[in-house]
């Protein structure tokens, strides 16, 4: 009987979630929805400008690593003058034998193409390509965490339209006892105060609709602030369908673990590189004097051409140390995404449990409000006779009024509740 009555009788009650907004439907055709006023929030927010800033960074980074493919040009000169120089102990008859001179100068430049770097290079672009990866993942964090405040205040202005719709349900059965009031008291069965006592009430509920519109408006300018669009009290939010519940986690801050994991991986493949032997080919050109010919004390130009060996043993003092320093840091990072997950689990499970509590009560509260329902119709039919007190109507109609509170409230929790689990799983 119960489900029968609340079925046919108060079919609004199931709906009204999903039609508070209905209100005004005729002067807004594109309600704003949940999941696009989170697309138009990431597009507003200044995070979002962060995606091209490490974009360029990127390609700047990008493009000082293959420097590394063009020659290197290097131009030295010196002018030294020494205490001695190498003299021949010979000295034979019709033979003049040079003497070096002591003042000398070089001036000289060299183009040098290294071989090594050619291959190390392309480490460099890994390690480039891994760190600026992290950064936009970091920001893909930053920016899916605004989901939740986005969600709170979306459901908060849903939760207030309709305990304005609830309101506006309650001013309409205040103003019923009135005009059987106004019979009662025709008929001499009531006295015209019974009439004041619910004009008084009306105007506590006419209140309460004032402040309700006043919160709404807060929340509908935050929401406006953030999804960059006009947000007023002729906005129409539509309620969105209950959530699918998928338990696999799906997270942005798991996909962040792994770039932060592969990073290292190619950090360690640049430091292997580094301490490899360099080889390059170089061409020296130049003029001096002495130049090559050391007994020729003339400025004379000079060529040399060739290949250069150079390894740098000192890098291996720290290259243990720094791989260790990777390993290590790994270590910590499976140690947050562990952290990580274990909480995730935790919040998940103590939503199902939320959810699990909200339906259960769902339920309570259609048996509430059908009984509430009963009573303030057997009361309004005696206030018309005379055998109820404007006292009793009032006490029975806000008693089914704060039934039907409880009952959107919990209607609205549910559906929250299944949203932040959606949040917290990243699906």
């Amino acid at each position: 009987m119960i489900k029968s009555f609340f079925r046919n009788k108060n079919l609004w009650l199931i709906g009204i979630l999903m039609t508070c907004g209905q209100l005004l439907s005729a002067q807004v055709s594109n309600p704003l929805t949940l999941d696009g006023c989170i697309e138009m929030a990431k597009i507003n927010y200044p995070t979002i400008r962060q995606f091209s800033l490490i974009e360029q960074a990127r390609e700047y980074s990008l493009d000082n690593a293959r420097k590394a493919y063009l020659p290197q040009f290097t131009l030295m000169g010196q002018a030294t003058y020494q205490s001695d120089v190498t003299q021949i102990p010979v000295s034979l008859p019709g033979l003049n034998i040079p003497v070096i001179s002591k003042d000398q100068y070089r001036l000289y430049g060299e183009v040098s193409q290294s071989i090594t770097d050619l291959f190390t290079v392309r480490n460099q672009q890994k390690v480039i390509h891994a760190n600026a990866d992290i950064e936009i993942q970091k920001t893909e964090v930053e920016l899916y965490k605004l989901r939740e405040r986005i969600n709170n205040l979306f459901f908060g202005i849903l939760m207030i339209d309709a305990q304005i719709g609830q309101v506006e349900l309650l001013k309409k059965d205040i103003k019923t006892g009135i005009e059987k009031t106004g019979v009662a008291i025709a008929n001499g069965v009531a006295l015209k105060s019974a009439a004041d006592n619910l004009e008084a009430e009306l105007l506590k509920v006419d209140q309460r609709a004032i402040e309700l519109k006043a919160a709404r408006k807060g929340y509908t300018e935050m929401l406006s602030l953030f999804i960059g669009k006009p947000v007023d009290e002729q906005s129409i939010l539509q309620a969105p369908a209950a959530p699918e519940i998928v338990h696999t986690v799906n997270r942005a801050e798991l996909k962040l673990f792994d770039l932060q994991r592969h990073a290292f991986d190619a950090q360690e493949e640049l430091i292997t590189a580094r301490n490899l032997p360099r080889i390059s080919v170089f061409l020296q050109g130049g003029i001096g004097r002495p130049a090559l010919n050391m007994l020729h004390s003339d400025l004379k130009g000079y060529y040399i051409g060739g290949l250069r060996l150079a390894w740098n043993f000192t890098g291996f003092y720290t290259y243990m140390n720094e791989k260790a320093m990777l390993v290590n840091q790994g270590k910590l990072i499976d140690v947050q995404r562990e952290t990580f997950t274990f909480n995730t689990n935790l919040q998940i499970k103590q939503q199902n449990a939320e959810i699990i509590k909200m339906k259960e009560l769902l339920e309570s509260d259609k048996a509430i409000v059908v009984l509430r329902a009963n009573v303030t119709s057997t009361t309004s039919n005696q206030l018309a006779l005379g055998t109820a007190t404007t006292n009793d109507y009032l006490v029975a109609i806000n008693a089914e009024d704060q039934a039907r509170q409880n009952m959107l409230l919990h209607q609205i929790q549910l559906l929250m509740i299944g949203y932040h689990l959606k949040t917290i799983t990243g699906n």
